[in-house]
């Protein structure tokens, strides 16, 4: 399975969002968005298998 490739609006956003976090220079914050990315990254982890499951004839 081929891997699945951004957009270039996405890679476009993904850079900029790539350029906050290194202008970022406070750990507090930095701290918050890493919790924040971890609950994002996890939740669609849940959403994607979620969405094959429902794929699957039971």
């Amino acid at each position: 399975m081929a891997p699945i490739e951004l957009t270039m609006a996405q890679t476009f956003e993904v850079e900029r969002l790539k350029r906050d976090i290194d202008a970022q220079s406070d750990p507090d914050a930095l701290r918050a968005l890493a919790k924040d990315l971890l609950k994002a990254w996890f939740s669609e982890r849940a959403s994607t298998i979620q969405a094959i499951q429902d794929q699957i004839p039971s």
